[in-house]
């Protein structure tokens, strides 16, 4: 959804932008699938940079903008091919690498040299940053660019929300409901937060682990003040923001945290991992709580519960001001600075 959307921005503001993918589906214009029949529908292509390579050759691109995860062959593919085409490129990584995922990239540093391929390099935020320069070291360019969000379409209408007394604060987490997210540490901090202070909660998402947290749910008696609504559309979210006192984003490796965005966005205090991406735009006691384990974690959702006036005033800055960072103007802007750098470096090897 991310790419999805940075390509409607890229094409209002006037440039011309074609996808390629390994992804099966829909044949849209500007959109190359380079698709072969493998078990599962895995998005990869087994001979994906001679077919990427004929396709630069074809369209001669001023700019390859890559876009991987942690492992993604067919992204690293697209990478290659540019390199080979002596083509600018960006890598943009949307996750975050962990010491296995960063010792695959050192062995295929040595292997295939990507150091010196003249490559810019972009991560979502400092914290996703971080572990990819100490495997790129000096001479590939890291730049921290934010994901982008529209930030007028989730600022909230209303007044701000207060909670009578008597009612239980309402906490809200979005995601996908998957075991990389740890969401029964999730239930694990609803549980020691609600044992200490009123608390309902909604978790909106799907994913392979909801079965899982269903049997949580109804093992430790939380099935009456926790629901599991499933996955919903933005304009559904942004509808359950609006009648959110709390959002809890707390799994440690989210290499930015686009729903925390939202919910800060529209308003909502925000307790995220400190050493997640989401520190890049919640500071502690201005638009949220930041702790470092499940512990701080679960005391920063009390706090914020108990605490009207704390509540309160977060809500309020938060709907004050704008993460300006994560507009898709400033958004747009980090990236034409880096297409304008690789293509001082592409310049440079063509003359070396």
């Amino acid at each position: 959804m991310q790419v999805a959307d940075l390509v409607r921005m890229q094409r209002e503001a006037g440039h011309e932008v074609e996808v390629a993918t390994a992804t099966p589906g829909e044949r849209l214009p500007g959109l190359h699938r380079i698709v072969a029949r493998l078990p599962f529908d895995l998005p990869v292509h087994p001979f994906g940079v001679g077919h990427l390579l004929r396709l630069m050759a074809a369209r001669r691109p001023d700019v390859v903008h890559v876009h991987a995860g942690a492992v993604s062959p067919f992204a690293w593919m697209g990478a290659r091919a540019a390199e080979r085409a002596r083509l600018p490129v960006v890598v943009t990584v949307h996750s975050m690498w962990d010491p296995v995922t960063s010792g695959i990239y050192r062995a295929l540093r040595e292997t295939f040299g990507w150091r010196s391929w003249g490559l810019v390099g972009t991560a979502v935020s400092e914290a996703a940053a971080r572990p990819i320069r100490a495997v790129a070291g000096r001479g590939v360019p890291v730049h921290v660019v934010s994901n982008g969000l529209d930030l007028a379409g989730w600022r909230p209408s209303g007044g701000p929300r207060r909670v009578p007394d008597g009612e239980p604060v309402h906490v809200v987490a979005v995601g996908r409901l998957a075991p990389r997210k740890q969401p029964l540490r999730l239930l694990k901090l609803l549980q020691g937060a609600g044992a200490r202070t009123p608390l309902r909660a909604t978790i909106v998402g799907d994913g392979p682990a909801k079965a899982s947290m269903r049997r949580y749910l109804r093992a430790h008696a939380m099935d009456g003040w926790v629901s599991l609504p499933g996955r919903r559309s933005r304009e559904e979210i942004r509808d359950l923001l609006a009648q959110a006192d709390v959002f809890v984003a707390p799994a440690p490796r989210e290499s930015f945290g686009l729903a925390a965005l939202e919910a800060r966005a529209a308003g909502v205090p925000v307790v995220a991992r400190a050493q997640s991406g989401v520190a890049d735009f919640v500071r502690p006691g201005k638009e949220g709580l930041l702790g470092r384990d499940l512990a701080e974690l679960t005391t920063s959702v009390v706090r914020l519960a108990a605490d009207r006036e704390l509540r309160e005033q977060i809500a309020g800055h938060n709907r004050e001001t704008e993460p300006v960072r994560c507009s898709w103007p400033s958004v747009l802007e980090g990236f034409e600075s880096c297409y304008a750098q690789a293509r001082t470096r592409a310049q440079r090897r063509s003359t070396t």
